[in-house]
């Protein structure tokens, strides 16, 4: 059955992050806010992937244009997607 998770990231420009997923596969990702064009390209990269060959690819990724210099959008995406799997 599909589901919508939503995730709150954490000092990034985005403020959030929905995830339309099935069975381990990514249906839908959608941004609320940072980079439009990088987080639209990402979301569409991202549609019919497998949520455990993803995560390994977006963790540890940082911005400089996050607050803390230390994580990303993609990041933070992985972070949501992790949620996803421990559920």
């Amino acid at each position: 059955m599909e589901e919508t998770f939503v995730f709150q990231p954490q000092n990034v420009c985005s403020k959030e992050i929905r995830i339309t997923h099935e069975g381990g596969l990514i249906k839908e990702v959608t941004f609320v806010g940072g980079c439009p064009g990088n987080t639209l390209g990402l979301s569409r990269l991202l549609i019919g992937k497998k949520i455990e060959e993803v995560v390994p690819l977006l963790e540890g990724i940082q911005c400089p244009g996050s607050k803390t210099r230390k994580t990303s959008c993609p990041d933070q995406l992985s972070i949501a997607l992790k949620k996803i799997q421990a559920q």
